[in-house]
C-alpha cells in the first residue's frame, strides 16, 4: 500500500510539473473559446483546489473508481483491462523467454569451451549497450520487413508476439547471464562441487543440478526488478510494432495530460510490480531452505 501510495504522489506532481495546461491540450484548436473552457473545466473539477483533486481521487481508489477518461470519455478501468492484457502478456512472454536464455546461455557458455565465454561476453555487451527501440526497429526491419519472417500485421496471432518478446528478452537475457555465469563459477569452485565430484557425477550435472541452483538465487531476486522495467520498455515495443496495450494509452494520455488515466496505469502497473516482487520473494524461500530457516529464526 505504501509503495502504491508514493507511486500515485509521485506521479501526480510529475503531471502538475509537466508544461502545458490540460484544458487548451484538451479542446485543442478550440482552445480559445471561453465557453468551451469553462465546460471542460466544471466537467473534470479542474476548477478545484489541487490539494482538493488529490484527496478525491485516493478516495474512489479503495472502491475501484479511478475516474473517467478525458479524451476517450470511458472509465479509467474499462480501458485498462482492455489494454492490460496484451501488455501482460508481452511481458509475461518476455519474462520466460530472458529466464530460458539466460540459463541456456549461462550453462552453455561456461562449459569448457575454449574462445565461447569471452565470445558470448562481447555479444552480451553489445545487446546490453543497445536501446531497447533500437533493437526493436533492427528486429522489425531485418526480421519482419527484409527476411518476411514473423510478420506483425495479425495482431493477436503468436508470430505478432515474437519480435516484441524478443526485443525486450535479449537485453534482459544477456544482463541475468552474466549474473548466472558469475554465480556458476564461484558455486563450481567450492568444496560441496567438489564432494559431488567425488562421487562421480560429471562436470556438465555438477553444473546444472548443483552450480545453478545455487546461482540462481541473485538473478531469481533480480526478477522482480526486471519485470519493472520490462513494463516501462513495453510502452515503447508496442509503439514500435504498432500493438495495442497500456504503452498506447500511456502515451496518448501523456500527450494530453489526461490525469486520471495517467494516475490509473501508473497504480496498476506499480500493483503489478509489487505482486511480482512478492512472488519472487515467497520462489526465493521455496528455493533456498536458509531464507526460511532465517526468518523463522528472526521470528
Amino acid at each position: 500500500v505504501l509503495v502504491l501510495w508514493i507511486a500515485i504522489t509521485l506521479t501526480f506532481i510529475a503531471i502538475r510539473l509537466m508544461p502545458g495546461d490540460t484544458v487548451s491540450l484538451l479542446l485543442g484548436e478550440n482552445r480559445d473559446d471561453p465557453v468551451l473552457r469553462a465546460e471542460t473545466i466544471e466537467r473534470w473539477g479542474l476548477d478545484q483546489p489541487v490539494w482538493v483533486q488529490y484527496f478525491t481521487y485516493l478516495a474512489r481508489i479503495p472502491s475501484g473508481d479511478l475516474g473517467i477518461s478525458y479524451t476517450l470519455r470511458r472509465p479509467v478501468a474499462d480501458l485498462i483491462v482492455a489494454g492490460a492484457g496484451p501488455t501482460f502478456q508481452l511481458t509475461a512472454a518476455a519474462t520466460i523467454a530472458a529466464i530460458v536464455l539466460a540459463v541456456l546461455g549461462a550453462v552453455l557458455t561456461t562449459a569448457a569451451i575454449p574462445g565461447l565465454r569471452p565470445l558470448a561476453a562481447t555479444l552480451e555487451l553489445v545487446v546490453l549497450s543497445a536501446p531497447p527501440f533500437w533493437l526493436a526497429i533492427v528486429l522489425l526491419s531485418v526480421v519482419s520487413f527484409r527476411l518476411g519472417w514473423f510478420s506483425i500485421v495479425q495482431q493477436g496471432s503468436w508470430q505478432a508476439l515474437v519480435l516484441p518478446t524478443a526485443a525486450l528478452a535479449l537485453p534482459i537475457g544477456a544482463y541475468l547471464t552474466q549474473i548466472l555465469v558469475e554465480g556458476i563459477e564461484k558455486a563450481m569452485a567450492q568444496p560441496f562441487v567438489t564432494t559431488a565430484r567425488s562421487r562421480g557425477i560429471s562436470r556438465f550435472a555438477a553444473r546444472t543440478r548443483h552450480a545453478l541452483r545455487h546461482a540462481s538465487l541473485p538473478a531469481l531476486h533480480m526478477v522482480g526488478l526486471i519485470v519493472g522495467s520490462l513494463l516501462g520498455g513495453a510502452v515503447i515495443v508496442e509503439q514500435v510494432f504498432g500493438r495495442a496495450g497500456l504503452g498506447q494509452l500511456a502515451v496518448d494520455a501523456v500527450t494530453v495530460k489526461d490525469v486520471p488515466l495517467i494516475l490509473g496505469i501508473t497504480l496498476v502497473s506499480t500493483a503489478a510490480f509489487v505482486a511480482v516482487s512478492t512472488l519472487v520473494d515467497i520462489i526465493g524461500a521455496l528455493v533456498d531452505p536458509r531464507i526460511r530457516l532465517s526468518r523463522g529464526g528472526a521470528r
